[in-house]
């Protein structure tokens, strides 16, 4: 396992909404020789701007922001620089989301329980090229996505388009890229997000994409 060289400190971004739980943890981390913080931000559209100009070796992500979720976040850096290893912090147990974290390419999903020491050594062992996903359930999952599920009815309510807006959530895009594949305004395709949102019966976007991911032919 390659990390970082042993004599640079690595550098950490912090992503949470919580001004009080960034700068506890900027805190944690000041007390450490080998660790140090490079940037934060408190909205999903603050870290795409600030995270490639400061090109962290790690991103601390809180999963859920009010402009998004730390889960794209981590997609869209990791796209384009795929050298950032991120770890999504949350305060939610949520099988949707830990899926789609494990799609993105998250090196980690840790609950906010998490003492601080181990999040330390989360941050080290991931900037050493390590992972924290479990195995056990990152196969299990990856197996569901691979051989699907049983028909689901709730598919045969969507529109032909609210279906095509479906599959390209699973595949991770954005509303306004969402809207530039199909040459739709980015409102319109927030309108055809929140319909198919309530039809699938499902109150978040990270739902709908381990949905659309899993019923995909």
């Amino acid at each position: 396992m390659v990390g970082p060289d042993p004599m640079t400190p690595i550098r950490v971004f912090l992503l949470d909404d919580h001004e009080i739980v960034r700068r506890g943890i900027s805190e944690l981390i000041s007390a450490e020789t080998d660790i140090e913080v490079v940037g934060d931000a408190g909205t999903v559209a603050q870290a795409l701007a600030r995270i490639p100009a400061v090109r962290p070796d790690v991103a601390v992500l809180d999963a859920r922001l009010p402009d998004g979720s730390g889960i794209d976040v981590c997609r869209d850096i990791r796209s384009a620089m795929p050298d950032i290893k991120c770890l999504i912090l949350t305060s939610y147990d949520d099988d949707a989301a830990l899926f789609a974290a494990v799609m993105a390419g998250a090196a980690g999903y840790l609950l906010k329980e998490i003492r601080g020491a181990s999040l330390v050594d989360a941050i080290r062992h991931v900037a050493a090229g390590g992972s924290l996903m479990d195995p056990q359930v990152t196969g299990k999952l990856l197996t569901r996505l691979r051989d699907g599920v049983p028909h689901d009815t709730r598919a045969d309510s969507l529109t032909a388009r609210e279906r095509e807006i479906l599959d390209l959530i699973a595949e991770g895009l954005t509303n306004r890229q969402i809207g530039e594949s199909l040459f739709l305004a980015e409102k319109t395709v927030k309108n055809y997000v929140s319909s198919l949102l309530t039809k699938l019966g499902m109150q978040r976007r990270t739902q709908a994409a381990v949905f659309g991911a899993q019923i995909k032919p």
